[in-house]
């Protein structure tokens, strides 16, 4: 998927709370793919986005985040993310959207101080109880890449449309939240007149 590409519709199951709509007629949807439940990379980025989650939702913005992680094991990190989480266990929609792994998820050097960052802020939540250690063993692997889509609503001049896609180069490569508002302050919108 890049930008252009249309998205057929779907209804998504979060871990917990009700079933999202992608695309959404009302929002553009911020779908990002994340790499595996309690992962510290991913876990330092989503803070960011739940530190800012007003925010984007006033920019119109509804976050949708996929792990291949199963459901019950995501079900133990997601309890305090105010945004729909979704388990991809067998990387279905990884495969559809083509996010990739790669060895220099980890080995890129760029990735390095987020990743030591990261594992100092995880091992102090975890040491507080704000966050859980991941599963020792990762099914589908730790080598995950990142990637987001910015998806535009039928309802707000869209048709499924991606309007935007970044496919990250290593393990902390996404989207800011400044990034990210910016997008989709360049998103068409409705034209208010009949």
């Amino acid at each position: 998927m890049e930008p252009g590409s249309v998205v057929s519709a779907r209804t998504l199951t979060p871990v917990t709370g009700p079933a999202v709509a992608v695309p959404d007629s009302g929002w553009l949807i911020h779908l990002q793919f994340r790499r595996f439940a309690g992962c510290p990379v991913c876990n330092l980025h989503l803070r960011s986005i739940v530190r800012r989650h007003q925010e984007i939702e006033a920019a119109g913005i509804r976050e949708v985040v996929v792990f291949h992680s199963p459901a019950e094991e995501l079900r133990k990190h997601t309890d305090d993310l105010p945004f729909a989480v979704i388990a991809d266990p067998r990387k279905r929609l990884y495969r559809e959207f083509g996010v990739k792994q790669a060895r220099r998820a980890l080995l890129s050097p760029r990735a390095w101080g987020p990743i030591a960052w990261a594992l100092v802020t995880g091992v102090w939540a975890v040491l507080r109880g704000r966050e859980k250690l991941p599963a020792p063993s990762q099914p589908r692997g730790r080598l995950g890449l990142p990637a987001d889509f910015l998806i535009l609503g039928d309802g707000i001049g869209g048709d499924g449309r991606v309007i935007a896609a970044k496919h990250g180069e290593h393990a902390y490569d996404q989207w800011s939240v400044d990034e990210l508002l910016k997008l989709a302050a360049r998103a068409p919108r409705p034209d208010p007149t009949p």
